[in-house]
């Protein structure tokens, strides 16, 4: 059953309506900027600022695992596949998955970004803070850290109620939405997530701002080349994937790659500038359909059902977050734990496509599932705004190329000159 526009809340008009109108990679380049002057100003004072983004990697990690579960039930439901198609679509999206994620660990372990420059987390000179933000740090420490932590026999009443209030707005909008279905129920209980992880997002920038004064104020600016150098091998990482992409689509598909890519680049674009890949489906589907010439059933399986489960980009980007983290902390992730990175990777990549900053959000899970702080995350805000467009770009590659390939060697219709060069 298609479900009604669900009820839209409109922002109330404010001093601050003009901020939130601005893009969030914009918000995010003007906390940056903000965060370093104020580092530079405050020096060591500037460790307490460190707390919002505590605060926001507290609830992200709460979040993680309902979401997930949800957004996962709701992919699998409304999945218009079965048989063989099934499973060949399912086995290239496993495989290209493993392949991205795979990738990312052997750039991470030849290139090493993390040991360039060792860094000292700001979130861990908030500690030397804590007497100064005393009421700051016991609200931090009510803030639940799972969504059932309020209801076990050492949880705080305090975290209850703080579950209870954004679950009541968050759900305000939902109120006369009628449940008649358990497909109904799933949707009620994934857009009630969403929306409080909406909220949280919108607060990112100021754990942005904070995480740049603090490490500015603590050490300077030298600690950023060590996320320069993670910048660069995750780029180098996804241009690899996209090679293979190419070489996958040449060897198994009758389009050609220099085609293929000249006929989806609106899509691309559009991914890089959105952030989406779900918002960039309808893009993605036009430019198969009507640019490159796949068949009707091979488009739409690819750009519009495996866009739900196939985020490369993002599993590629967290595994090399987490082997970026544990170099740069001097831990060494053995074989069995860099094994365990490329499974959650995995799982926590598949129905993320509809989550906002998807990326932030499973990232925690991974860091998990290998004992890695999640405070470290806070260092990884700073630069995330534009990792996440690269790789949403590539999870759009990796919609294409699946299209490409459940399309076979032998086109719809006689291929035109220009679908025929290499």
């Amino acid at each position: 059953m298609p479900f009604p526009e669900d009820e839209q809340i409109e922002p109330a008009p404010g001093a601050f309506a003009w901020w939130r109108r601005l893009p969030l990679y914009v918000r995010i380049l003007a906390a940056v900027a903000l965060g370093v002057v104020t580092g530079l100003l405050l020096g060591d004072g500037a460790a307490s600022l460190a707390i919002p983004a505590k605060l926001v990697l507290r609830v992200l990690g709460a979040l993680a695992p309902p979401l997930i579960l949800f957004a996962i039930v709701q992919a699998v439901i409304n999945a218009p596949v079965s048989g063989r198609q099934s499973l060949r679509l399912t086995t290239l999206l496993a495989v290209n998955t493993i392949v991205a994620i795979v990738i990312g660990l052997a750039v991470a372990n030849v290139l090493r970004p993390g040991e360039w420059v060792r860094m000292t987390p700001p979130v861990t000179n908030a500690k030397a803070a804590a007497s100064a933000a005393d009421p700051l740090t016991q609200f931090l420490d009510s803030v639940p850290r799972s969504i059932a932590g309020p209801f076990t026999d050492d949880g705080k009443v305090i975290g209850v109620i703080l579950l209870a209030i954004a679950f009541g707005l968050s759900l305000r909008k939902l109120r006369n939405y009628p449940i008649q279905t358990v497909e109904d129920l799933v949707h009620v209980g994934l857009s009630s997530l969403v929306t409080i992880l909406e909220a949280v997002v919108e607060v990112v920038p100021l754990a942005v701002f904070g995480v740049v004064a603090s490490i500015v104020g603590a050490k300077g600016l030298s600690d950023f080349l060590a996320l320069g150098g993670f910048v660069g091998a995750v780029i180098a990482a996804l241009l690899l994937q996209g090679v293979y992409y190419l070489v996958r689509v040449r060897l198994g598909s009758w389009v050609r790659p220099a085609a293929l890519l000249r006929g989806v680049r609106d899509a691309l674009t559009m991914a890089f500038s959105t952030a989406s890949s779900t918002a960039t489906m309808p893009v993605t589907y036009r430019c198969l359909r009507d640019n490159v010439g796949l068949r009707e059933q091979s488009a739409s399986l690819g750009a519009l059902v495996g866009a739900n489960f196939n985020n490369d980009g993002t599993a590629l980007y967290e595994a090399m977050s987490a082997l970026f983290v544990a170099q740069m902390l001097g831990m060494h992730l053995t074989f069995s734990q860099q094994l365990m990175v490329v499974l959650t990777s995995i799982v926590a990549s598949v129905g993320a496509a509809g989550i906002p900053e998807a990326g932030l959000v499973t990232m925690t899970l991974v860091f998990k599932s290998v004992g890695l702080p999640t405070e470290y995350i806070a260092l990884l805000l700073t630069v995330d705004w534009f990792l996440d467009r690269c790789r949403t770009a590539i999870n759009v590659m990796g919609d294409v190329t699946v299209s490409s390939l459940l399309d076979g060697k032998t086109p719809e219709k006689p291929v035109s000159p220009t679908l025929q060069n290499v």
